[in-house]
């Protein structure tokens, strides 16, 4: 991600935008209920999308492709454009039961939210004539059915394919420059690792005296682990992970488990704790924001880097067209040498591919004609080239019917920042078809190349026994509850003691506490449950 974001132009007058989110909505909501009635946020004559956007992303007037979204739905298109605090925007728009036309976003509303406010929303099941794209995209997906399809057959929320995603979309990076000028190999183990973030802390990697950041992570939220963190290294010690750590759920050989109270999750932490102790991690890897972790890793310019040892998504999106070339993606590191225990990694290509709930329809719309019409509209195949890379002129050249190339930027960043600031990106609904040519813009050719170091790690893995495959299994609405009520006292529990053992040591000692805490959240009860839908799953399967 670049540091700052385009400046936005002006509005055009026919394709309005609420910025800000729900500033709207939420100062209707005061006689609202969840069970619906009247609806506020649709009017009619007018088609209210509310997208939930990256911070980058440009205003929805600028793009142009969402004039074409305008005339197939036929009236005009409100924007409420959402960038941040949307948990707790949602949770409010919920509880009211005050629905915009359509909600746009990758799981902006996610299962959990449909288990208790589907009614909310419009069961598409009915309405799929309307809809010949997404009916297509069903037939040439069916997993894309199934994902869809709540456990009583309902279909409140259409999700989408990417298809270009590699196995993991989480590199391991360490500055190569650094080790040449110190005349040091590239660590395999987390002893060399640690002695080799000493070297960087102590050896003027850079030449200029300034002070470096040995280790750095992206930001670890209150609700469980995520992308770039360090919690990949589990992997090291043969436990695999899918779509990065969460709420410590994960399946080893056909078990569900939790590491949050696992001893190699103890093992990780300690090793962290260690590099702490020696100033090897950023001060402020606790703290800091997206933009602030992506930022610092870019450096201060004049070809200086700062950070020795990391995470991110590729070279040239974690430390900028300047410096990225100093870097190189690693394989996963042994615990030990010579240890036994097979390494693995994250899997993410599920959840990256077949993004889940991408747009919904109120209930209560009353413009629903139109809203499917902008549904079908997005799955369209232009159309959805356009949300994923940008509009076609200044993003995307058609080079035929079904042919398309993504272009470099126009503003000097690297492609990924690029992608986010011209489009709905990842956060779109769209349908990639897979009979179609698309020449990729350098990020994803780059990243499916930094895979490769991983890719062993992967190969450990049994994809079906120690992959959750959670996206495809729908839960019960009673089952889902009792799950979110354990994972909210299982986050309140674990995610603080994460940041505190860090940042000042103390897990040994508090351990058999801790441990004894946690199973007292009743995590215990919601790993039975994933088992019981897991073993169902797969016996459906054969």
């Amino acid at each position: 991600m670049s540091k700052t974001t385009r400046p936005s132009s002006p509005l055009t007058p026919r394709r309005r935008t609420v910025l800000g989110g729900l500033a709207t909505s939420v100062a209707l909501t005061g006689a609202l209920t969840a069970c619906g009635g009247r609806n506020a946020s649709s009017k009619e004559g007018e088609l209210r999308i509310l997208v939930l956007k990256h911070s980058l992303t440009k205003p929805m007037a600028d793009m142009a492709w969402t004039a074409a979204l305008e005339e197939a739905a036929g009236i005009p298109i409100v924007w409420e454009e959402v960038s941040a605090d949307w948990d707790q925007k949602k949770s409010t728009m919920l509880a009211a039961g005050d629905i915009p036309d359509l909600i746009v976003g990758t799981n902006a509303i996610n299962d959990t939210d449909l288990a208790t406010y589907g009614t909310l929303f419009d069961d598409l099941t009915d309405d799929l004539a309307s809809l010949p794209n997404v009916e297509a995209m069903f037939e040439a997906k069916p997993e894309l059915r199934a994902l869809a399809t709540r456990p009583d057959g309902e279909i409140y929320a259409v999700p989408g394919y990417k298809r270009f995603w590699p196995p993991t979309v989480q590199h391991q990076y360490i500055n190569r420059q650094w080790l040449d000028t110190l005349g040091l190999e590239m660590p395999t183990t987390w002893d060399e690792l640690f002695d080799v973030l000493i070297a960087f802390r102590d050896g003027d990697p850079t030449g200029t005296g300034a002070a470096v950041i040995p280790m750095d992570w992206s930001p670890v939220g209150t609700g469980g682990f995520g992308y770039f963190q360090s919690i990949l290294l589990l992997g090291s010690t043969g436990l695999p992970l899918a779509g990065g750590g969460g709420q410590g759920y994960f399946l080893q050989d056909g078990t569900v488990g939790n590491f949050l109270t696992d001893e190699r999750y103890r093992e990780v932490v300690s090793f962290l704790a260690r590099c702490n102790a020696e100033g090897l991690i950023s001060g402020d890897v606790m703290t800091q924001d997206y933009s602030t972790y992506q930022s610092v890793a870019r450096g201060p310019g004049d070809g200086v880097a700062t950070v020795g040892f990391t995470w991110g998504w590729t070279r040239s999106d974690r430390f900028g067209p300047e410096i990225y070339e100093q870097y190189e993606a690693m394989g996963v590191l042994q615990v030990t040498a010579g240890q036994t225990e097979p390494v693995t990694w994250s899997f993410d290509q599920n959840g990256e591919n077949f993004p889940a709930n991408q747009v919904l329809l109120s209930a209560t719309s009353k413009n629903k004609e139109a809203a499917l019409q902008a549904i079908n509209a997005f799955y369209e195949q232009d159309m959805s080239i356009q949300v994923l890379f940008g509009d076609i002129g200044p993003n995307i050249e058609k080079t035929g019917d079904n042919s398309y190339r993504v272009l470099p930027a126009a503003d000097g960043t690297d492609p990924s920042t690029w992608k986010w600031t011209s489009s709905l990106a990842d956060n779109g609904p769209m349908w990639i078809r897979d009979d179609i040519e698309v020449e990729l813009p350098t990020d994803l050719q780059e990243a499916n190349d930094e895979a490769v170091p991983l890719q062993p790690a992967i190969d450990n893995m049994d994809l079906e026994k120690d992959v959750y495959p959670g996206m495809f299994i729908k839960m019960s609405t009673e089952d889902l509850n009792a799950m979110t009520l354990v994972n909210t006292t299982l986050m309140n529990s674990t995610m603080t003691r994460f940041a505190e053992w860090v940042t000042n040591g103390g897990i040994d000692e508090q351990w058999d506490a801790y441990v004894a805490e946690v199973e007292e959240t009743g995590v215990a009860e919601n790993i039975a449950t994933m088992q019981r839908y897991y073993d169902e799953y797969m016996a459906s399967k054969s």
